[in-house]
Formats: structure tokens, sequence, C-alpha cells
């Protein structure tokens, strides 16, 4: 109920129309407005507009005859793909390779900007970041060739391991069991310290005075690591969460196209890189778009799911 300055009651008529509004905010914040045009035109025409291609993965869909001439098969690609020889071993391998990220990718740089944030010489924290930083710019290309030839015969990687085990290895990425550890821990190298970032960030805005008094009570460096610093940024470590389980289904394939083999299928091949050599290489344009929108709806789920439960237990989601 609206009121004018004298208190009164406004009637309906006299009430300030919601279009009324908008038009005077726009008036008000033209150029802001004007500046997210372009972002906008981006989502709709990249990621919005390709959407309405998801209906062939319903179709038998021919080039030649078209989108629209293509026929309709229903859910026959789904059903081919469950039934398939590889549906389970490129879920078993996305969702194995993802909760390896998850537990060792993702929790690295957590440790690391909490080992950050309690150094105190600035020339070394900061030597520190600048060389964890650097493997994020390093153009992925790179990043493959620099494995291949870490992980081969005469390699630094070989070589140690086998002076650990004791044992002879040829090139590392020929064993499918080798696949995962240099995947995921090459991938935490990539990435470790951009990601200490957005941690190192939330840990500046903590306030001063909590450890102030956690040093009256007499805490060490590791409890107020414990009990200051941790709790403090638990809502950012709880975002960034739901999103990586948003993601348990998806994997880039550019990295592990760059890496794997056919002696590594068993442990490498996933759901992207199955769609990559199922819609570019032989050409199912329908399969591969099933395959994918089978992943995309897993996704969403374990998303909206992970969101459900932090909201409950946390009070920080998404939505």
């Amino acid at each position: 109920m609206r009121k004018n300055k004298k208190g009164d009651v406004l009637a309906a008529s006299e009430r300030p129309k919601t279009s009324l509004l908008i038009r005077k905010d726009v008036r008000k914040n033209w150029f802001p407005y004007l500046l997210a045009i372009p972002v906008l035109a981006w989502f709709i025409v990249f990621c919005y507009g390709p959407m309405w291609g998801v209906l062939i993965a319903f179709k038998d869909y021919k080039p030649l005859l078209g989108f629209e001439a293509s026929p309709w098969v229903g859910f026959k690609h789904f059903v081919d793909f469950f039934q398939g020889p590889y549906f389970w071993r490129v879920v078993k391998n996305t969702l194995l390779l993802n909760l390896w990220g998850i537990g060792f990718g993702f929790t690295a740089p957590i440790i690391l900007a909490l080992l950050l944030n309690e150094i105190r010489s600035k020339m070394f924290k900061r030597t520190v970041q600048t060389i964890t930083y650097m493997p994020h710019f390093i153009s992925l290309v790179v990043v493959a060739g620099m494995i291949h030839i870490f992980t081969a015969d005469e390699g630094i990687i070989t070589q140690v391991l086998q002076w650990i085990t004791g044992n002879e290895y040829s090139s590392l990425l020929g064993y499918s069991s080798m696949f995962r550890p240099i995947y995921v821990f090459s991938g935490i190298w990539q990435s470790i310290g951009w990601e200490s970032i957005i941690y190192l960030a939330a840990m500046g805005s903590i306030d001063t005075s909590l450890y102030e008094a956690a040093d009256m009570d007499g805490a060490n460096r590791l409890q107020k690591m414990w009990h200051v610093t941790l709790p403090q940024i638990t809502p950012t470590i709880v975002i960034l969460f739901i999103f990586a389980v948003g993601g348990l289904m998806a994997s880039g394939y550019e990295k592990i196209i760059l890496l794997y083999n056919p002696l590594t299928y068993d442990t490498a091949d996933v759901i992207a890189s199955y769609v990559y050599r199922r819609g570019l290489r032989e050409a199912s344009l329908s399969y591969s778009t099933a395959v994918g929108l089978f992943s995309a709806v897993i996704n969403f789920g374990l998303l909206w799911m992970t969101n459900s439960i932090a909201r409950r237990k946390s009070e920080v989601s998404l939505w």
C-alpha cells in the first residue's frame, strides 16, 4: 500500500506504473544500459540462440535435408547410447576424473591460499604467487606438449617414477592407469595459483578484530587458520563447490584429446571426447547431440540438488 508525503493512501490510478518507473530508470542510467547491449547480444546469439539446435537430438538429422525436413526419431539416439557398449565406460570415466578433480584440484587452491595468507614476507609471497600464476597463461597445446615430453621414455617424470618404484617404464601416457594422475595433477599445476586468487580476496575482507580476539584467547596460527579464516571464507567455498559439482558430468575435451590415445581409452575416454569423436569425426550429429544433452541434464540436476543441500545446511546458495 503506497502513501503520499502526508501519509494518505494513494488510489490505484495515482500509483506510479511499473513501465513509467522503468522508462525513468532507463533515461537516468542510459549509459550503463548501452554498455550492457553487446553483452546481452553475445549471450543471445552464442548461448541462447543455439539452444534451438538440441532438437536434432530427437531427429535423424541430415545436413542435405536441413533442420526442418530431417525426420523425427524420438528418443532413439538416447536409447542407442544407453544400450551401447561405451555408455558405462564414458560415464564412469567422466565421474571418476571429475571426482579426482574435486578431491585434489578443488582443495589445492584453498590450501595454497591459506598458506599464502600466513606468510609475512611480502617479497616471498609475491614470488610464490607469480610462480603459481604463470602456468595459467600458458597455451593448453604447449602444456600438453610439455606433459608429453616430461612423461616420455626419457622424461623427467618417468625417470623420477622409475627411481622411486624401481620399475622400468616407457611413455607414461601409454599406461591407462597413469592417465588420471597425470591429467589431474597437471591440471592442479596449471590452475592452483589462479584459482587461489578468489580465496585470497575473501581472506582480505576478514575483520582483523577476529584475529585479535583469537590472540587474546591464546590461539596459535594453526588454530586461527582453522577457527577464524576457514569459517569466514566458507560461503565462498560453498558457492564454488556448487559450481564444481554442477560440472561433474562435464570435462573439457581439449586437454583429454591432446593427451589420450587408444591405449588409454579405458580410463581417459569421457563423454566430451566421445561426443567429439562421434559428432565431428564420424559425423553422427544427432547421436552426439543426444549424448551432450544427456550430460547437460544430469549436470543441471546435480547443480540443483547441491544448491538445495547447501541452502538447507549452510544458508549459502546460488538461488
